[in-house]
């Protein structure tokens, strides 16, 4: 009789057993803007569900008026990935550094733009995040019949970058309006309007307003029921005045002596000269 001999081979298997994500809280003690702290990402300027983790620059949200102030130093010119590394870096431990070393989390901008509502309602106008992901993030709650200076950065600022603007129709509140969005809503990156503003080193402060291209690519010829000029104290001081997006002139028009087209949608620019100051007004129609 032949006995065949079985062999039994026993494995130990051995469960690994992850330990918790480390992550770097929101410095919630800095006199910084939280956006969406109950989402992942706790309150950075960072999409809700990314969270801060080691090996990443985490951007930060400034009160209005303010831009950020530290960002990857080797990060020299706008190019992609150094133009995500906006903030505070992530290390490994949990802990944060600040990579511009001692400088303040915030600045005041030049102080040369801010929005006057006359539109009835508040207005949500949200910064894009920059150095950083880009999206409109940052909140600036405009109050009616109030005026609220926004950021404006200078020729100092990371890779020389203007701060960009959505802005959100009338009654939008910046929870509501200050997010990526979806494109059947007038809100977010379908936001019927957009601004930009930057100074150069001789004092000038750049101001555009124009018509979103999104908004004309999910919801052309719905007129918004509001509009945007920009106006100065010295009208003597800006170059370009009469700059307006007015509904009443038809979809898609902006009119000034600098009115251009770009990307299919309409946009107009003033030069505020040596300092001055320029407002972007809201108003209704």
């Amino acid at each position: 009789m032949l006995f065949s001999k079985l062999s039994f081979a026993f494995f130990t298997i051995s469960t690994v057993v992850a330990g918790p994500l480390v992550k770097c809280p929101f410095p919630k003690d800095k006199k910084l803007v939280a956006v969406a702290e109950d989402c992942e990402n706790e309150g950075w300027a960072m999409s809700p569900d990314e969270p801060c983790i080691p090996g990443k620059y985490c951007p930060y949200a400034c009160p209005p008026g303010q831009v950020m102030n530290q960002w990857d130093p080797s990060a020299k010119t706008y190019s992609y990935p150094s133009s995500m590394n906006g903030g505070l870096k992530c290390n490994a431990d949990g802990s944060l550094t600040n990579p511009m070393g001692n400088k303040p989390l915030c600045v005041n901008g030049a102080g040369t733009v801010s929005v006057v509502n006359k539109a009835g309602k508040n207005v949500a106008f949200c910064q894009t995040v920059l150095p950083g992901n880009e999206a409109m993030l940052i909140p600036t709650n405009v109050a009616k019949d109030k005026e609220t200076k926004l950021a404006v950065p200078g020729c100092e600022y990371y890779a020389g970058s203007a701060a960009h603007y959505y802005v959100n129709p009338p009654g939008v509140s910046t929870e509501e309006g200050c997010v990526w969005g979806t494109a059947d809503k007038e809100i977010g990156n379908w936001s019927p309007y957009v601004a930009g503003m930057n100074m150069d080193k001789q004092g000038n402060t750049y101001v555009t307003i124009g018509v979103n291209p999104k908004h004309i690519d999910d919801h052309d010829g719905k007129t918004p029921n509001f509009g945007l000029r920009i106006v100065c104290d010295n009208p003597h001081d800006c170059v370009g005045l009469e700059c307006e997006i007015n509904p009443k002139n038809g979809y898609n028009t902006a009119t000034g002596p600098t009115s251009g087209n770009s990307l299919n949608a309409d946009f107009c620019i003033v030069t505020a000269r040596h300092h001055a100051k320029a407002k972007i007004e809201v108003f209704e129609v």
